[in-house]
């Protein structure tokens, strides 16, 4: 290999390794102990009721946000704080038959022949702003989206 090559194979497995280690340090677990004061009041607040099942660290355009996870009445929801407090967004999973119909009918015909797993809404700064839904069809899975009357989104939530 001529110098030039070498260099070039450097560079590229460098920016490979480096990727790969953001892309680690996209989200990882953390410990309760391990989170700011602020995000620990939130925290406090929106876990009544639940069980806290663990949380995590993730990074989004620079900013830095907690994730966390919990059980309310039997059922998932998370929680993502940013690092002053505020609560960006919940996914709480909801049974099908507590949708309405509009709602249920949309993600039917999204899902296709596909079967729906679980259905989360999603809340963004207090407002429901999409119904999410994971569908498992010739053993793979994705998920769907639909606005919160059933109507289909301009992008995905």
């Amino acid at each position: 290999m001529t110098t030039s090559r070498v260099t070039i194979c450097v560079v590229v497995g460098t920016l490979l390794l480096s990727g790969l280690a953001s892309a680690q340090d996209h989200e990882k677990k953390v410990k309760r102990s391990d989170l700011p004061a602020a995000v620990e009041k939130a925290v406090v607040e929106q876990s009544q009721g639940s069980t806290i099942r663990g949380f995590s660290q993730e990074k989004e355009n620079g900013k830095t946000f907690y994730e966390a996870e919990l059980m309310t009445k039997g059922h998932s929801k998370d929680v993502l704080i940013d690092e002053n407090g505020n609560v960006v967004e919940v996914e709480e999973q909801v049974a099908m038959d507590s949708l309405s119909p509009s709602v249920g009918a949309a993600l039917q015909a999204k899902a296709g022949g596909g079967k729906i797993v679980k259905i989360e809404s999603l809340t963004k700064k207090g407002k429901l702003v999409a119904y999410e839904a994971q569908v498992r069809a010739n053993g793979r899975k994705s998920e769907i989206q639909v606005g919160p009357q059933g109507e289909s989104l301009a992008h995905e939530e």
